[in-house]
C-alpha cells in the first residue's frame, strides 16, 4: 500500500531525448516524479517495477508502437488501469485518436501539444490517482478496525465463557462442599443425638468401654473427613497463589507406602476390597514425606473409591534415578476424554456407581509431584480400571542422585 504522502509518478515514452525532455518539463511538479523511457521494452520494466498515475506513449516508435505497448499493458495485472495518453505528430486524417481509443487510451494529443491541456489533462489523473490511494488507505483501514473488533469480540465471547464457567464452577463447588460437609457432620450430629438420649434414659450400660471405643473411631473418622476437605480447599488455594510449602529431607518412601496402605485397610474393608502391597525393602530419597505421604493417600483413596470392590494393587520400585509407585484398579475406568481433565481442580470420575469427593486429590496430587520435580500419569481403560503412576526424581540434598 502507497504512502498518501508519496509523490506520484508519471511515466513518458517517446524515442527522441528532445520530446522526453520537452514533455518532462510541461509536465514536472514538486508532488510528481516524472519517469522517462526511450522504448516500449524500457516502458515494460519501469511499468512493472512502479506505479504510475499515467503514462503518455509516443504513437510512433521503432520495434515497439504505442499501440502495441497499451495492448500488452492491458494484458497485464499489474498494468492494465493505467491511464494511457497517446501523443503524436501525424495528423488527423490518419484517424489515430479511433485506433488509440480502441487500444484503450483515455485520450489522443496532437503535436504541436496544447501546454496548457497537457497540463490540465495531467493534473485530472494525479488527482483521481491520489483519489483512489487515499480510498485504498481507508478500505485498508477500515478491514484492519473490522479484524480488530472480531478479534476483540472473540476475546469478549471467550472471556464471557470463562466467567460462565467460572461461575457454574463455583456453584457447582459450593453445591459438592455443601454435600460432603453434610455427610460427616450429619453422622456426628446423629451420633450426639443417640449418646444424649441415652444419657437422658440413664442408660450408662451403652457407654460401656467397647462402645465408647467404637463412638470415638466412627467420631474421629468423620473430623479427619471434615479436616481433610477443609485442608484440600486451603491447599488449592495455595497453589493458585504459589504459597505451596515444600518442606523436604531425608524420606523412606517404602515406610510411607506400607504405613499409608496400613492406615487405609479399613477403608478398603468398608468398600469391601483389599489392598496388595509389592514393595521394594528400600526406596529413599529427599523429598517432604508429609506431601508425598498425602499423594499415595489420594492416589489409593482413589482406587478403593473407583475399584468396585476389587483388590487394589499398589507396587513401589525404583528404576535407575526414579522411585516409582504405581496404584491399579480394576474398577470403572476412565474414558480418553476424561483423561485428560481428571488432573484439572473439581474433576472427578463420572460413573454412575460413584461420584464423590470435590474433584481436588488427583489436582494437588499432580502439583505436589511436579513440585517435587516428579509426574504423576494415567492409563484406564473404561470398564476394566486404572493404574496412576506416580514418579520421583531420587534427589539427595545436595541435588544429585543417590
Amino acid at each position: 500500500m502507497r504512502d498518501s504522502n508519496e509523490k506520484i509518478k508519471l511515466l513518458i515514452v517517446d524515442d527522441l531525448p528532445e520530446n522526453l525532455r520537452a514533455l518532462d518539463a510541461i509536465l514536472r511538479a514538486p508532488d510528481r516524479i516524472i519517469m522517462q523511457a526511450s522504448s516500449g521494452i524500457d516502458a515494460l520494466e519501469l511499468l512493472l517495477a512502479h506505479d504510475f498515475a499515467l503514462a503518455m506513449v509516443d504513437v510512433e516508435m521503432p520495434e515497439m508502437d504505442g499501440f502495441q505497448l497499451a495492448e500488452l499493458m492491458r494484458g497485464t495485472e499489474k498494468t492494465k488501469h493505467v491511464p494511457i495518453v497517446f501523443v503524436t505528430a501525424a495528423g488527423m486524417e490518419l484517424n489515430y485518436a479511433f485506433k488509440g481509443y480502441g487500444a484503450g487510451a483515455v485520450d489522443v494529443l496532437y503535436k504541436p501539444l496544447d501546454i496548457n491541456a497537457v497540463q490540465s489533462k495531467a493534473n485530472v489523473f494525479v488527482e483521481l490517482f491520489r483519489h483512489r490511494v487515499a480510498f485504498e488507505h481507508q478500505v485498508k483501514a477500515l478491514e484492519e478496525s473490522r479484524r480488530e473488533q472480531e478479534f476483540l469480540l472473540g476475546q469478549l465471547r471467550s472471556t464471557q465463557q470463562e466467567l460462565q464457567h467460572s461461575l457454574n464452577m463455583r456453584e457447582e463447588f459450593m453445591s459438592l462442599v455443601a454435600h460432603e460437609m453434610r455427610t460427616p457432620l450429619n453422622t456426628l450430629f446423629m451420633e450426639v443425638q443417640v449418646r444424649c438420649a441415652q444419657l437422658a434414659k440413664n442408660n450408662l450400660s451403652a457407654f460401656t468401654p467397647e462402645n465408647l471405643h467404637k463412638m470415638l473411631g466412627r467420631g474421629e473418622r468423620q473430623i479427619k473427613s471434615i479436616i481433610r476437605l477443609i485442608e484440600d480447599m486451603l491447599d488449592v488455594s495455595r497453589i493458585k497463589n504459589g504459597k505451596l510449602s515444600i518442606q523436604t529431607g531425608d524420606a523412606n518412601l517404602s515406610v510411607l507406602v506400607r504405613q499409608v496402605a496400613e492406615d487405609l485397610t479399613p477403608l478398603a474393608k468398608e468398600a469391601g476390597t483389599v489392598i496388595q502391597l509389592e514393595a521394594e525393602t528400600e526406596v529413599a530419597g529427599y523429598w517432604d514425606a508429609f506431601r508425598i505421604e498425602q499423594i499415595i493417600i489420594n492416589l489409593i483413596t482413589n482406587a478403593i473409591r473407583y475399584g468396585k470392590g476389587k483388590p487394589v494393587q499398589v507396587a513401589l520400585k525404583r528404576e535407575g534415578a526414579l522411585a516409582i509407585v504405581q496404584v491399579t484398579d480394576q474398577g470403572i475406568g476412565i474414558s480418553e476424554h476424561e483423561q485428560k481433565n481428571i488432573f484439572e481442580a473439581f474433576e472427578r470420575a463420572s460413573g454412575n456407581e460413584v461420584r464423590a469427593g470435590l474433584g481436588l486429590g488427583l489436582y494437588i496430587s499432580r502439583k505436589l509431584a511436579e513440585a517435587h520435580g516428579g509426574e504423576i500419569t494415567v492409563l484406564s481403560q473404561k470398564d476394566v480400571g486404572s493404574t496412576f503412576t506416580l514418579r520421583l526424581p531420587l534427589q539427595s540434598v545436595a541435588g544429585h542422585s543417590e
